[in-house]
Order: C-alpha cells, then structure tokens, then sequence
C-alpha cells in the first residue's frame, strides 16, 4: 500500500491512497494526513499526481488509472455509471438511478455518491439536484462547486 499527498491543488490538499493493484481513496480536506507524505515512489502513485495536476490545470480531461474503490454490488455500479458522465456535463441523481436499471432509487444513488472513495477520478461532483442546483457533496459544496467550474460550469 502506499500514500502520498498533493499538498497544492485548487481544493486544498489531498491524500492518495492505492495499491500496486490501483487506486482506493483520495481523501479531501486532509492537511493532517497529507503532511509528511508529500513523496511516494510507487509508480502509481506518481502518475496518479501527474494525471491530477494536469486535470487540474486543464490539461486533462479523462484519467487513465487503475481504480480499486471497495464498496457493495450497488455501490459499485453507481460509481461505474459515474465515470461514463463526460467532463464538462452533468446529470442528476434520478438520472443515474435509471442509468442503472433502478429509477426508484435516487435516494440510494445520492447514498452511494455520498461514499464514492475516490472523488474526482470518479466524477460524482458531475452529480446535481434534479432542479439543476448543487446538492450535497463530501468534501462540501465549495469544493464541488469549485471542481465544476475548473470544467466550465457556473450553475451557483
């Protein structure tokens, strides 16, 4: 296993956990964690901050890295269907639930968007209210709000 942090980033600083096998968790709002951990030699980890800073910067549109985010049967297909909404759009919950086969399951979905272990690399701050305002996100509103508009959005 290792971590590394990305101490500068438009959302604060960010702590990256994986495996040689991919990618587990970025933990937002970390200064804690991603103290001490500024540098990690795993060739995962290094990409993996190469991909965010030039996501970041505009660079990038699309992550090319191995994901390994635990979760239920559920969890997982919601975060799947995450990943298929492109940069630069958005969708809503009820949208996601019938991506998956299970319209009547917004509430679930916006839960399994609340656990997403990976934010940014599976985009469920592309996820908005169906009245097309921002609504819920871990890290905070601010920081969802801030990820959208690196992508051009300016619904707030």
């Amino acid at each position: 296993m290792f971590q590394v942090g990305l101490s500068e980033s438009p959302v604060g600083p960010l702590l990256i956990v994986g495996t040689d096998q991919g990618l587990e968790q970025i933990r937002l709002n970390c200064d804690a964690l991603a103290a001490g951990r500024e540098r990690s030699g795993h060739p995962l980890a290094i990409l993996a901050v190469q991909q965010l800073q030039a996501w970041f910067a505009g660079r990038l549109q699309h992550f090319d890295l191995p994901l390994t985010p635990r979760g239920t049967d559920f969890q997982q297909q919601v975060w799947t269907a995450l990943q298929q909404i492109p940069w630069g759009t958005t969708t809503s919950y009820g949208q996601i639930a019938r991506a998956i086969g299970r319209p009547q399951a917004c509430r679930a979905v916006g839960l399994a968007n609340g656990r997403n272990p990976l934010p940014i690399l599976i985009p469920c701050h592309r996820v908005i209210g169906s009245s097309g305002r921002l609504v819920g996100y871990t890290g905070g509103l601010h920081i969802k709000q801030t990820l959208l508009s690196l992508e051009g959005h300016h619904l707030f």
